[in-house]
């Protein structure tokens, strides 16, 4: 399963900043699971927000010139608070650095004037024709996918 865990980009400041927003639908069906008598956000997917955040401002920054962004490191992750259906996240995410392949960043997660998460984290970003040429047509693929979901995301 593929889960997309931010809904809009609301905010964008080129190479610097990004706020986006992710609404806790009761319909989400992992939250059958994570909790079935108190469903809420399972805390690794508030923390993918945060990173989706992140990848949508490296891929725009950086024209989509990768289609890989992956978590490299993640420290001081902080969870506060629980995100149940019906509440909206507001995703605020901060670049300290982006680099060709690595960029840094800090981010929070809140609920109205809650926190529920914090972090400081990095991510790497690569092409797979970079250690596999014959996975250049892959590339353009995903970079294609990614640019179609960016207009949903981000108009």
């Amino acid at each position: 399963m593929k889960f997309v865990l931010i809904d809009k980009v609301v905010a964008l400041d080129s190479g610097r900043e990004i706020k986006a927003v992710k609404s806790v639908s009761l319909a989400e069906e992992y939250l059958a699971d994570h909790f079935p008598a108190f469903p809420v956000l399972p805390g690794v997917f508030l923390l993918q927000g945060l990173i989706e955040s992140a990848s949508w401002l490296v891929r725009e920054h950086q024209d989509f010139a990768h289609s890989m962004i992956l978590l490299e490191q993640a420290r001081n992750v902080k969870y506060k608070s629980f995100a149940a259906p019906g509440m909206q996240i507001q995703y605020h995410v901060q670049a300290k650095d982006i680099d060709t392949n690595v960029s840094s960043f800090s981010g929070v997660g809140t609920c109205g004037a809650e926190t529920i998460v914090e972090a400081r984290f990095g991510l790497r970003h690569f092409n797979l024709a970079d250690r596999n040429p014959r996975l250049a047509m892959v590339d353009g693929q995903i970079v294609e996918q990614m640019k179609r979901r960016w207009g949903l995301l981000y108009s």
